[in-house]
């Protein structure tokens, strides 16, 4: 069985739920920046694990300049991402802290626009809303 993009898509989300939880309860006595080196640290050997076991790491020599330079600016943002997150959940509840988290969904559609050129259609754009919406009332409520 092959699972497309949605599949991988859905699993992802079930894991960020864990993470949410997970992270809530790991960070509770602790400093949230320890916190986040612990989490980073697990994985950073899991990733690598797993591009070894799948003998992927021998393409490092032909990845372009470019590449790196995205995929280095991408782990930048997700390592201050990470730290403003475990901040957040350290110091509010977590069923507030993941949806306003969420609200990246919005922000992908806006910035795949500007940058990608990736159509903005109306139901983007309600859906969008909703999701921004929907964050707002979970996060206040």
């Amino acid at each position: 069985m092959t699972i497309n993009w949605i599949g991988w898509a859905l699993l992802s989300a079930v894991f960020a739920a864990g993470t949410a939880l997970l992270a809530k309860a790991g960070v509770e006595h602790i400093d949230s920046n320890l916190a986040t080196a612990i989490r980073t640290t697990v994985v950073f050997v899991f990733a690598w694990s797993i591009a070894i076991a799948l003998n992927t790491h021998h393409a490092m020599a032909h990845i372009s300049r470019r590449s790196w330079m995205f995929l280095v600016l991408s782990g930048l943002c997700t390592g201050i991402s990470w730290l403003c997150y475990f901040r957040a959940l350290q110091l509010g509840p977590v069923s507030g802290v993941a949806p306003i988290d969420k609200l990246s969904v919005a922000f992908v559609l806006i910035f795949a626009w500007l940058f990608f050129g990736e159509s903005l259609t109306p139901w983007k754009i309600v859906g969008g809303g909703l999701i921004t919406v929907g964050a707002i009332v979970l996060a206040l409520a």
